[in-house]
């Protein structure tokens, strides 16, 4: 039995051009809805720790703390967890407001590559630390 026409949920425009779902939002929320847990943990949990740790506002104070491998680890997960959900963020806000495929092609790259840029920075900034013998 062929489904009606007047029973069908679709819009006439999605009738004629056969669009459907994306398939691609409940990965982005669940995402999206991840990291902000992981944020809620892990937020915390580095203001709590530095301030108990970290003596006086030094320079050499904070080299001791991320010297710390239990702090160097959770550095580097607050470090991901954070720009994962600002990239996903970004994006939701280039889709949304951005209408020129061009442009939008071009800032969604943009956002992408200034993340994974910016993550790879400030992770290898605390192994660094972490790792140096210095």
């Amino acid at each position: 039995m062929a489904k009606d026409s007047a029973s069908s949920m679709r819009t006439p425009l999605g009738r004629v051009k056969g669009h459907g779902s994306g398939h691609g939002g409940t990965g982005h929320f669940i995402g999206e809805r991840v990291s902000s847990i992981a944020l809620i943990i892990l937020g915390p949990w580095f203001v709590i720790t530095a301030a108990l740790e970290m003596h006086d506002p030094s320079f050499v104070s904070a080299l001791d703390f991320v010297n710390d491998p239990v702090n160097a680890v959770g550095i580097i997960l607050l470090l991901a967890a954070s720009l994962y959900h600002m990239c996903l963020g970004m994006q939701v806000i280039v889709e949304d407001y951005i209408h020129k495929p061009l442009g939008k092609t071009l800032l969604l790259a943009v956002n992408f590559l200034l993340c994974i840029a910016l993550a790879a920075a400030a992770i290898y900034a605390v192994l660094h630390v972490n790792f140096s013998g210095d």
